[in-house]
């Protein structure tokens, strides 16, 4: 069914175009928008008067017109009575049914794609419903994954679907109350910079027009249709591998997951094994803040011990003295390759065993 807005939006239009006045009721009398509106019992009345065929019908000093969807009376347009309302009428009742044929089209590749995401159709339903669609199945397509918490959800999802309306072969659908899926097709096979750029664009757009901060996420190119679904499992995967090991960024690509990814489906006993046999009683957890921010800034600055005293403004010395410190309470030198790679996965095993508690997973 076309939203309330939409069909608001047309009459405003037209309205303005010819200067009379309009309402639209659904069939069964319900009004959508006005700028006349009968008493109740006028409306009783009216509904038992207008019947379901075609044409303009006359009542008192107003126009009708059916509305219809296929063979259906889906709403019913009026307008004042004057010597071009009967023309504007039947014009306007041509632009919402075309309204509402595109609407069921959109409905109808919706449906499509939904079900190839969830992976409900067989390879022979996915080209045979493709070409009645007139879906390129051959085209490459990615899929990228917007999170939101806004309350709004269906400003967000409307505010992406204009910035994609020029294809008509890009889908965007709400998968649930936060997060919404745009599969966009392209024009070829691009690269991971220009794929970055569509999220950042998203993520830009979301920000400066409905105020609100969003997570972009997105999959590898999918080659053909059928192989959509890959690229949506694979954003999905980014989004939660991302908000563990990347969370202060709004922008997450599966391509350059890294390590992640790996730790990311570790069993948690394993984890657990893993940093006990690493750290034995000496857990991260432990670690005063000091010693936390001289290891973060090492590693970010790749085994640098002058950057790094710089960037702490200490002596060198006295972050010498920290890693030795470290390396008795561990075992582990992070000045030794070897080491630094050990502890820098324990790291994040232990960030993502602390996600996994926070979210109530324990397996």
């Amino acid at each position: 069914m076309v939203s309330n807005q939409i069909l608001k939006e047309t009459l405003i239009k037209v309205r303005e175009a010819s200067n009379l006045d309009f309402t639209i009721y659904r069939h069964d009398a319900t009004v959508i928008t006005a700028d006349f509106i009968r008493k109740s019992d006028e409306m009783k009345l009216l509904q038992n008067r207008l019947s379901d065929e075609p044409g303009v019908q006359e009542y008192q000093d107003r126009l009708y017109f059916n509305v219809f969807d296929n063979d259906t009376v889906e709403y019913v347009l009026s307008c004042e009575k004057r010597p071009s309302a009967e023309m504007v009428g039947k014009l306007t009742v041509i632009q919402l049914e075309q309204l509402i044929e595109t609407h069921q089209e959109r409905q109808d590749k919706d449906n499509f794609i939904k079900n190839l995401l969830m992976d409900n159709l067989l390879p022979v339903d996915i080209y045979n419903r493709a070409k009645k669609l007139n879906i390129n199945p051959r085209k490459p397509r990615v899929a990228f994954l917007i999170e939101t918490r806004s309350r709004d959800n269906e400003g967000v999802l409307e505010t992406i679907r204009s910035m994609f309306a020029e294809n008509e072969n890009d889908f965007v659908a709400a998968i649930d109350e936060s997060n919404i899926v745009l599969v966009k097709e392209l024009k070829n096979a691009e690269d991971e910079q220009e794929l970055k750029q569509i999220a950042g664009t998203i993520a830009d757009m979301m920000n400066t027009e409905v105020m609100i901060q969003v997570r972009v996420s997105y999959g590898n190119v999918a080659s053909e249709i059928r192989k959509v679904s890959n690229s949506y499992k694979e954003a999905k995967l980014a989004m939660s591998v991302g908000k563990i090991f990347s969370s202060d960024q709004n922008i997450i690509s599966y391509a350059s997951l890294g390590i992640g990814r790996l730790i990311y489906q570790l069993p948690l006993p394993m984890c657990k094994m893993f940093i006990e046999e690493i750290f034995k009683d000496k857990s991260p957890e432990t670690f005063d803040e000091e010693t936390l921010t001289t290891i973060n800034q090492f590693f970010e600055n790749s085994l640098n011990v002058s950057e790094t005293s710089r960037q702490l403004y200490i002596h060198r010395n006295t972050l010498v003295y920290r890693l030795d410190k470290i390396q008795k309470n561990t075992g582990l030198d992070l000045r030794v390759f070897d080491d630094a790679i050990t502890f820098k996965i324990a790291l994040m095993v232990v960030q993502y065993m602390h996600y996994m508690e926070k979210i109530g997973r324990v397996d």
